[in-house]
């Protein structure tokens, strides 16, 4: 969104109930000192680098430079291009592997997915290097771009210099790893670079060498984002957040220097890129995470069960939370339950360390309840599946043993392993048209308070559905795993909660250019009321509750807190300390109060 100056005032003014917050008052500090540029230059404006300034970066970085645009920009005349893009737009490895794309292709009213002017398609951490130094000397909007997998739009940006790692991807096991600078002990580990996805640290870890490492759910989120995030997966109940397993990291900083950080060696970034998001505080290009033995058995619990009535539905949401709380709520359940407005639930729960029957067993008290009831039928019958633990990630076994539970990249020369979740499938270029999260504290399991819990959910189950991502809420799991979640920036309100409840709503990809596929901007704009009405209900049993930074809603109000609680402070004086000038832009990023919506133009500093 493009700002003009006549608007900075009034976009100052949202700031003022923050910088008076008793919350975020240590940051005001922080963040008073800006730096001495005050707008970043885009294409065609004094100041934007010559061909020749464009050259010597290209020289400097092995001529990796790329010029970007959008294979949509020619679909009218028949391109080739145009045609290999529509028959890929729901592949997100060929969306990764095309830097002018993002995984996401837009938000209503909030941002549309467009390339930036460059890409350096960095290959080392000198190519990093080089490119943060040319776009601080030149004043541009640096964007930074791995996965790609951000709803907010974060690594997109028109008229920037955009950093692609995709090329950084080498993975290397540890047996004993000492981060440097630090004393025993030594801890099996693996080190991955910036550009590798999920996928890629599975095949190696679990598939390959039989360990565990805590990563993302879908497997083609990139490795660094995700820890940046805070880092949530599937079986994070057990193991905490990828975050809060980081070891050690590289980070290239705004003044172009290369920092390896630790708990020993510049301990306040290291806490700072574990949760406080990608992009605001300098480039992470190879991290170092812990890894742990391996559970013999993975498993999954499908299926659903429709009510009858909405008075047996409200009965079937608080027996569902009664069950949750005596018989999942513990390290061996994940993922999550989804509540519909036709009064159906559904279920796609995992677990880790326990065998079919015993998952089973675990079941089988819910199930009969629902059986000897006339007013319930299971719309789709339970299905309990498990498997060796290795296997989890493994495309060759599920091509033999579950070919209906993976989408393989379709493009002739991919790699064997290049699978993703069929369930995943439908988020791959979406067109969001509203989206929100919150932590729900474990004290709603309370018998007291459960009832009005399942009031609330009935409540917004009339509005729109949602679902209850156990997994992502980290009471329940064991001591190590939230005392390492803990140490990280991310809001400690997830250590406290049982589940992060999400809803949100999205129609097929609507990349500019695409034919035919302009967003029903009228449609988008009623979900989003939905959404927001449903989460509105939700949020009677917890109001103040937080939200996770990567699922969240791109109009988040008082998004400081909301993310981070009473960690912003903290991170905000490390954004000063290591990005005085504010090189580094997100929206909704640590220190982006201090710039218009666009990342463009700099505003008054908090008063």
């Amino acid at each position: 969104m493009h700002r003009r100056d006549l608007l900075k005032a009034a976009l100052a003014l949202p700031l003022l109930p923050w910088a008076m917050s008793p919350t975020v008052a240590g940051a005001r500090q922080a963040l008073s000192a800006v730096g001495t540029w005050h707008s970043r230059v885009r294409p065609g404006q004094p100041g934007w680098p010559t061909s020749a300034q464009w050259d010597e970066l290209s020289h400097a970085v092995g001529g990796r430079l790329q010029r970007l645009q959008s294979p949509f920009e020619h679909c009218g005349t028949g391109d080739a291009a145009c045609q290999e893009a529509l028959k890929q737009v729901r592949n997100p490895y060929y969306l990764g592997d095309t830097p002018s794309l993002t995984q996401t292709s837009g938000w209503a009213d909030a941002w549309t997915s467009r390339p930036s002017v460059y890409a350096v398609a960095a290959e080392n951490t000198s190519d990093v290097v080089a490119a943060v130094n040319f776009a601080r000397k030149h004043h541009l909007r640096l964007v930074v771009k791995g996965g790609g997998h951000s709803y907010q739009g974060t690594s997109d940006a028109p008229d920037s210099l955009l950093i692609w790692t995709r090329h950084m991807n080498q993975i290397a096991l540890h047996d004993a790893f000492v981060p440097q600078g630090c004393e025993g002990p030594a801890r099996p580990a693996v080190t991955v670079e910036a550009g590798a996805m999920w996928v890629d640290a599975y095949n190696a870890v679990t598939t390959k060498a039989g360990r565990y490492v805590q990563g993302g759910g879908c497997m083609t989120v990139g490795v660094a984002g995700l820890v940046q995030s805070g880092g949530f997966g599937s079986f994070s109940k057990r193991f905490g957040t990828a975050s809060g397993n980081l070891l050690e990291a590289e980070v290239v900083t705004a003044d172009g220097k290369v920092h390896t950080v630790n708990a020993c060696r510049e301990p306040e970034l290291f806490w700072a890129i574990k949760g406080g998001g990608g992009g605001s505080l300098g480039v992470v290009t190879r991290l170092t995470l812990l890894t742990h033995d391996l559970p013999d058995t993975f498993g999954a619990v499908f299926g659903s069960v429709q009510a009858d009535s909405d008075q047996a539905y409200r009965a079937l949401l608080a027996q569902t939370m009664r069950f949750y709380r005596d018989a999942l709520f513990n390290p061996h359940w994940g993922e999550q339950l989804t509540f519909h407005g036709d009064n159906t639930l559904h279920l796609s729960m995992v677990f880790q360390g326990l065998s079919k029957q015993e998952a089973e067993q675990v079941w089988a008290p819910f199930f009969a309840w629902i059986k000897a009831r006339n007013a319930y039928r299971f719309k789709n019958e339970v299905q309990v599946i498990a498997m060796p633990a290795r296997h989890f990630w493994d495309a060759e076994f599920f091509r033999q043993h579950a070919p209906q539970l993976i989408v393989a990249d379709s493009r002739p020369d991919a790699p064997p392993d290049r699978v993703l979740w069929a369930g995943d499938e439908g988020q791959v270029g979406q067109f969001i048209h509203g989206y929100r999260s919150a932590w729900l504290p474990q004290s709603l399991l309370d018998e007291r308070r459960l009832d009005a819990l399942a009031e609330a959910m009935f409540q917004a189950t009339r509005h729109w559905g949602f679902s209850l991502h156990f997994n992502k809420g980290l009471a329940g799991a064991p001591a190590d795993a939230i005392a390492r979640s803990r140490d990280t920036a991310m809001n400690p309100g997830a250590m406290d909660a049982f589940a992060l409840a999400i809803t949100g709503s999205e129609s097929k990809p609507a990349f500019p250019g695409m034919p035919g596929n302009t967003p029903n901007l009228e449609r988008a704009r009623q979900d989003k009321q939905g959404n927001d009405q449903c989460m509105d209900a939700l949020l009677t049993v917890a109001p103040g509750a937080g939200s996770y930074v990567s699922e969240s809603d791109y109009f988040e109000r008082d998004w400081q807190t909301s993310f981070w609680g009473g960690n912003y402070p903290r991170l905000a004086a490390a954004k000063r300390r290591y990005d005085p000038e504010g090189l580094f832009f997100v929206r909704h990023g640590v220190g982006s109060e201090g710039w218009s919506d666009d990342g463009f133009t700099r505003l008054k500093p908090p008063v």
